[in-house]
């Protein structure tokens, strides 16, 4: 997972234990790349594609880019477990989720993206996306494994 910026003291602790609980389930790193200074006057297409570059030159060769975008798909919990699944079944090298900044993620990220997923029709302050990211890889995990933390009814 790659994100732009740091996890503030609000959510530094939740977003720890999730990615903590994700890498019982998966090869997973959590790299953060630095945010863009809107105060400094840039148009707001040069911050994300200047973040975007930060981000994309930090993706393992190989993988797939998963992009999160509110115009992304809507996946359940269930569709982000099989996909994961089938990368390891299929020896595929990995994921890379792409969280942006406060501005969201640049065109070139968007477009190298082998899917672009929404977390929810809400826009989420991009912490709070990671958050949300982090607890439904480590839920992926869970239903992949068969393990009881996923109740939903399928």
């Amino acid at each position: 997972m790659l994100a732009v910026g740091r996890v503030g003291p609000l959510l530094r602790e939740a977003v720890g234990e999730y990615e903590r609980r994700a890498s019982r389930y998966w090869s997973f790193e959590a790299i953060e790349t630095r945010e863009e200074k809107a105060s400094q006057g840039l148009p707001a297409d040069r911050i994300r594609a200047a973040e975007a570059e930060r981000l994309l030159a930090r993706v393992p060769p190989g993988f797939d880019i998963v992009a999160l975008t509110r115009a992304g798909a809507p996946w359940d919990s269930t569709r982000l477990a099989r996909y994961l699944e089938q990368l390891g079944v299929q020896s595929r090298a990995g994921a890379a989720f792409l969280i942006g900044g406060a501005l969201g993620l640049g065109d070139e990220a968007l477009q190298r993206a082998t899917h672009q997923l929404r977390l929810s029709d809400l826009t989420l302050p991009h912490e709070l996306a990671r958050l949300t990211l982090t607890e439904q890889l480590y839920r992926a995990g869970t239903i992949v494994r068969g393990e009881p933390y996923h109740k939903a009814r399928e």
